[in-house]
């Protein structure tokens, strides 16, 4: 259950002063009618950071006001997880899913980790368990198994290495071996095994904001705009990334976006994303689909106070899965 704050948002001088250099940035994202509801929450939550000496990391995923108002650092979940071991703050706060906040915790055992809602979760996470992992081991014997970071610490603690969608390829064949368990994505699964000779056994996992996305959604944004580039997440189901032109991560799509600069394009991924991103490149018109992650909405400004405000909810991890865990984090971030 989520606690009320006390805090009385409201745009005084003071706020909109301190807040106008993030409102430029956004003005063409945000509407100029949502700002005074979201300035106030901004102006404060910057303030309780340096407070606690908290830092706030956001995924792509999260909403404009978060990720470019009160986050410090961004990105996909493998620069979160780098990030989350450089940082010298003694409070984290991860806005984002639940399993990147025990990502956090695993690899910074000493520090508090915050999530702003405990019910922030992510259906590829929910669709395998630990016992799952041990049944296919005893079906595989020998096999590696991979997962995907979107999954629990107690499923990371029984495979031998973890990735993320920007290194999957690099992690399979980092491996040396001829058939390789991969989990739980099986689109994500399913383009790896495009790109290599590797076996690769898939779970049947899926995300539910990619798995929705069809080849007829691309078909008809080509139809209505011929000269659009098509940037698909590779979680996004095989016909769908048989139409894009690009395949990538969601730091890949933005590193493609900022070398090719094309005039217009579609971002086949939740739909905060392209928001994000189009502050970054206001000469570019983005069109936006939008399939919105209902776990990542349920992070809030109000939320995020509130976390800060009360140094909750707290993100603990039985300390032998965390010590498993951390072995296959700290071996994908050792391929990069």
């Amino acid at each position: 259950m989520t606690t009320t704050s006390t805090f009385s948002p409201a745009l005084t001088p003071e706020v909109a002063r301190a807040t106008a250099p993030i409102y430029d940035r956004l003005r063409n994202v945000i509407p100029e009618i949502e700002w005074p509801v979201h300035a106030p929450w901004i102006a404060r939550i910057n303030e309780l950071k340096q407070q606690h000496n908290a830092i706030i990391l956001a995924h792509n995923y999260q909403t404009p006001e978060i990720f470019h108002g009160v986050a410090d650092l961004t990105g996909d979940s493998l620069a979160l997880a780098r990030q989350a071991v450089e940082t010298e703050a003694d409070v984290i706060i991860l806005c984002g899913v639940h399993f990147m906040a025990e990502t956090a915790k695993i690899l910074n055992p000493q520090k508090t980790v915050l999530i702003p809602d405990l019910d922030a979760g992510c259906s590829l996470a929910a669709s395998i368990t630990a016992e799952d992992v041990r049944l296919l081991r005893q079906r595989y014997p020998d096999v590696p198994v991979v997962t995907y970071v979107n999954t629990s610490a107690a499923v990371k603690a029984e495979c031998d290495i973890c990735c993320t969608s920007a290194n999957a390829l690099e992690v399979v064949e980092s491996l040396g071996s001829e058939r390789v368990i991969f989990l739980p994505d099986e689109f994500l699964g399913l383009h790896v095994a495009e790109q290599t000779e590797i076996e690769l056994i898939v779970w049947k996992g899926h995300c539910e904001v990619h798995e929705r996305f069809t080849a007829e959604d691309l078909h008809s944004y080509r139809k209505q705009y011929p000269d659009i580039e098509i940037l698909a997440h590779p979680e996004c189901p095989p016909s769908v990334l048989k139409e894009a032109d690009f395949i990538g991560s969601t730091s890949g799509m933005i590193r493609h976006v900022g070398e090719q600069k094309p005039n217009r394009i579609v971002m086949i991924t939740e739909c905060s994303m392209s928001d994000n991103v189009a502050v970054e490149f206001p000469e570019i018109e983005f069109i936006r689909p939008c399939n919105l992650c209902p776990h990542m909405k349920r992070i809030t400004l109000p939320k995020i106070f509130n976390s800060l405000q009360k140094l909750e909810f707290q993100v603990e991890v039985d300390s032998e899965v965390a010590k498993r865990a951390r072995l296959s984090l700290e071996r994908m971030l050792a391929v990069g």
